[in-house]
């Protein structure tokens, strides 16, 4: 598996963020989707990535510096045909690994409180994360999960 910066202008990225962003569009929570789109994930406080094993695309992955310090997972996807086959912990074991060289004190992250996001959360609780309240700009919302890492 290789581990790539950036991608965003791959077919196969551009159509699994297409996936990414229907999915998670497709149950609107009150509060609205927190998901960026390809664009919003060009921007300068973002870094992103995209996994491979060979020429297939197999996740992707984006960390958002949000204040000094502290970083945000973003729009973290593993392709379909590709779960539960390491694509996933490579990903976030790399964000750590990122997240230290940057100096990060912590990482977190929001995703769905639906069934459709227990299997992201096992593997966030995996990587260490535990569950905490809002942060940064987000509010308390039933339809989202927070979560945050302490980084040594």
């Amino acid at each position: 598996m290789e581990i790539r910066e950036g991608g965003l202008d791959d077919p196969a990225v551009i159509e699994l963020l297409r996936l990414h962003l229907e999915s998670v569009r497709a149950n609107p929570t009150p509060g609205g989707a927190h998901v960026l789109d390809r664009a919003a994930l060009k921007a300068n406080d973002i870094t992103f990535w995209s996994a491979w094993r060979g020429d297939e695309l197999i996740g992707c992955s984006a960390i958002r510096e949000f204040e000094p310090g502290h970083g945000e997972i973003k729009s973290m996807r593993t392709a379909p045909n590709q779960l539960r086959r390491g694509a996933g912990m490579a990903l976030m074991a790399h964000m750590l690994g990122v997240a230290r060289e940057r100096a990060y004190k912590r990482l977190s992250l929001e995703t769905g409180a639906t069934p459709e996001f227990e299997a992201a959360q096992a593997l966030y609780r995996q990587m260490g994360f535990t569950y905490c309240g809002p942060f940064g700009a987000y509010r308390d919302d039933p339809m989202s999960k927070f979560m945050t890492r302490v980084l040594l």
